[in-house]
């Protein structure tokens, strides 16, 4: 388990801690107030390599591994959880997806788009009904010669309206069939799919979540993803992957909280000194601190 950084990634983590502080950090509280996603600051992410930080360099990504993609997520989320999270979604979700059961011609056709930033992605698995009980999900697709006509409604989807691509479980077998679920790609402005209800959320507000629904969305049988009815077996796969990058990001926002602590701590004097001279705040901040280096080094382990 490597526990030091090399030179190289010192570099990269610099870089973009540099470009939170410039980019993100000025804005924050503004795109937080108006829930406003910043679709232009994904781009320019993108030209940075971190909207493709796992896809390999053939395909227009960044070609790094989760070490460097763990460390990029903690970076951004340490100056805004929202970014941080939208850009985890992006990377592991659905450029994940179709980075690893993609054929060679899918992911010639979307990963440049998404490793770029030129394109968004979202990823639809859950519904109102069905969030770890996937299985009995009622988003179906049926075969109608060479396209499958797809019908139902994916709930809390990270950049389900703005997403410019999706990756999207549906049921094409029985109920509570393990491989009764494929995994389908569908481009947006396709007839029949569209953005729906937006949460009014409580944080992370300048992250867009909202709902994905289809209505007789015809989607060409060219854009499964890997076979018919294996598409929970990938999600399950693609889901152990994405709890690495929501546990970078927890960490991310926890160093941010204790960077701010720690210097407010600094700042604030009462009965004429810091704060931060005071034992029961100083056993505070230690707390925080011991917390985060063990979820550091769980998250390294995983």
């Amino acid at each position: 388990m490597q526990l030091t950084l090399t030179s190289d990634q010192r570099l990269i983590r610099d870089s973009i801690r540099d470009f939170a502080l410039k980019e993100i950090l000025p804005h924050r509280m503004e795109w937080d107030e108006s829930q406003h996603f910043p679709r232009d600051l994904f781009q320019r992410m993108g030209e940075l390599g971190l909207m493709g930080m796992l896809v390999p360099e053939q395909y227009g990504g960044a070609g790094l591994g989760y070490y460097e993609y763990k460390m990029a997520i903690e970076e951004l989320a340490k100056v805004c959880g929202s970014i941080g999270l939208s850009m985890a979604a992006h990377n592991s979700l659905c450029t994940g997806h179709i980075l690893q059961f993609g054929s060679e011609e899918q992911k010639q056709r979307w990963l440049p788009k998404l490793a770029s930033g030129q394109w968004i992605g979202a990823w639809g698995l859950t519904e109102a009904n069905t969030g770890s009980d996937a299985m009995r999900m009622r988003c179906v697709a049926e075969k109608d010669g060479d396209e499958w006509v797809l019908n139902g409604t994916k709930n809390w989807i990270t950049h389900g309206i703005t997403g410019d691509v999706a990756v999207v479980l549906a049921r094409t077998g029985e109920l509570l069939d393990s491989r009764g679920i494929t995994a389908f790609v569908v481009e947006r402005g396709t007839p029949g799919f569209s953005g729906g209800k937006k949460e009014n959320k409580l944080g992370m507000r300048s992250s867009e979540t909202a709902e994905m629904i289809f209505d007789q969305c015809r989607i060409p049988a060219a854009n499964v993803l890997g076979e018919v009815g294996e598409g929970f077996i990938q999600a399950m796969k693609i889901l152990d992957g994405g709890r690495i990058s929501i546990a970078s990001l927890a960490l991310g926002m926890a160093k941010g909280a204790l960077e701010t602590a720690t210097q407010y701590a600094k700042e604030r004097e009462q009965f004429g000194q810091p704060i931060a001279r005071f034992q029961a705040i100083a056993f505070k901040l230690a707390d925080m601190a011991t917390s985060i280096e063990a979820a550091d080094l769980l998250t390294l382990q995983a």
